[in-house]
């Protein structure tokens, strides 16, 4: 039979575990939703193309040259 310091320590455990339990899920969740949101926050190698031609570091011909080794690939 099961006393009443026996159930206080069982809740004792329980309450201690929870709050450790809660954590590691929150944990994984946030790296993972970090991991997602870097990879989509990355641009493509098109758009930095655009972008050097717009800032002028690289001529028409070259970027065109990028812009097709880009397409075709």
């Amino acid at each position: 039979m099961i006393g009443s310091s026996e159930i206080i320590m069982i809740f004792g455990v329980i309450i201690l575990w929870i709050p450790i339990i809660v954590l590691a899920f929150l944990s994984i969740k946030y790296l993972i939703n970090r991991s997602k949101t870097h990879v989509c926050e990355g641009k493509s190698a098109l758009d930095t193309a655009k972008e050097r031609y717009a800032k002028g570091e690289i001529t028409k011909e070259e970027f065109e040259e990028i812009k097709n080794t880009l397409i075709s690939k």
